[in-house]
């Protein structure tokens, strides 16, 4: 088996990822989001910024036009891997919202009995939310009584514990409908949330659309595993097995031999990685697909990185500085009017040429967020996903 490296496999994410170079002016939005496998956006500044920090000259109101209505609309803001909200490309949502539905797992299976929805009722409620938002933007007490008006009052019971409150029953496949493609957040009405329905489009074949993101996935962040890539998809992972066990044996991936982790799987004529690693320096915001998604983690978090940068083993809780390639600190930004105050904690001694190539990055998350920068380089005492 050919034989892949760290510092190899690092570079190639990197570049593929347009962290070793930035793409360049004109580089379309949804191409770089396509290229990450959809940016987190939970919190659509972190979004913006994973966008920003990989193209050049890009800054959140370009994030925010893509995604804006009318007929150049390029992203939609919905629910993607791991039921989490992600920005992903609309010339991608036939792979999406075929894949993603297929994953097993019944509806509500979170959920006491008495709280869960059947298969049945499930279906019921995507297709009442899909119907509601066809050409309209509601917010979710309007979206609340469409679906009981067309499914059945048991659709609108306060059983479903969150926050404090109970909600409706129906909202605990929200992110179904979201992964079938019968809904995408539409514009905010004042400080209200809007759901509104992505453009039509017409869904891949289950089968070949995940094999698709199989292929999608180990080119952007192979070689893997199919636990890592269940992990990343919070997916079964015997069924991960399973799908790379078919994909093996229909000649579209290859094994390879992964320096510290053995057995792991390219896609077939795709085993190619440079030899020199990547070095530099990185800001990444919170839930980075690059930070998610590259495994094994112990060598993206070596030594006190794990501890310090990831919250109980999960990623994605703190902005991660990257250099050479591994989480080497932690960084926070607090944004005051116009200006922003980043905040960096390196858990090593930066040279001086990383101490000035620190503070070019933190320029150029100034220029995402459109505010004036002042670098900090200090303790972070801010909590995780604070």
């Amino acid at each position: 088996m050919t034989r892949i490296t760290w510092a190899g496999a690092s570079a190639r994410r990197l570049e593929r990822q347009f962290l070793a170079t930035s793409a360049k002016t004109g580089t379309a939005v949804a191409d770089v989001v396509a290229a990450m496998l959809g940016a987190h956006a939970q919190v659509l500044s972190a979004a913006e910024l994973s966008v920003g920090v990989r193209t050049e000259g890009v800054t959140r109101a370009d994030v925010r036009a893509a995604l804006s209505e009318g007929d150049g609309r390029s992203l939609v803001k919905t629910h993607g891997p791991r039921g989490t909200v992600h920005l992903l490309p609309v010339a991608e949502l036939p792979v999406w919202c075929a894949a993603l539905p297929s994953i097993p797992g019944a509806a509500g299976s979170g959920f006491a009995p008495d709280v869960r929805v059947t298969e049945d009722q499930a279906d019921q409620i995507v297709a009442a939310i899909g119907d509601a938002l066809d050409g309209v933007c509601l917010t979710v007490d309007e979206l609340s009584e469409e679906v009981v008006a067309r499914t059945g009052s048991w659709a609108g019971d306060l059983v479903m514990p969150a926050f404090q409150t109970l909600w409706p029953r129906w909202r605990q496949v929200l992110h179904r409908a979201g992964w079938s493609g019968a809904l995408c957040f539409g514009p905010n009405r004042g400080r209200k949330v809007t759901y509104t329905r992505p453009p039509h489009f017409t869904p891949l074949p289950e089968e070949e659309a995940v094999r698709t993101l199989v292929r999608r996935y180990l080119r952007a962040y192979g070689p893997a595993t199919p636990a890592w890539f269940a992990k990343w998809l919070a997916a079964p992972g015997g069924w991960a097995s399973g799908l790379f066990r078919r994909m093996a044996e229909a000649g579209e991936i290859e094994e390879v031999d992964f320096e510290g982790a053995g057995a792991a799987w390219v896609e077939a004529g795709d085993a190619a990685f440079p030899e020199e690693p990547v070095r530099g320096v990185r800001l990444l915001p919170y839930f980075d697909a690059y930070g998610i998604a590259a495994q094994p983690r112990e060598r993206l978090f070596p030594g006190a990185a794990y501890q310090r940068a990831l919250a109980g083993g999960q990623a994605g809780n703190f902005p991660l500085l990257l250099v050479d390639g591994v989480v080497a600190g932690v960084w926070h930004q607090r944004r005051q009017g116009r200006r922003t105050t980043v905040t960096v904690e390196p858990l090593r001694r930066l040279t001086a040429r990383q101490e000035r190539e620190l503070g070019e990055r933190v320029e150029r998350v100034g220029e995402v967020l459109e505010a004036k920068p002042e670098l900090v380089i200090g303790e972070v005492t801010v909590g995780a996903h604070a």
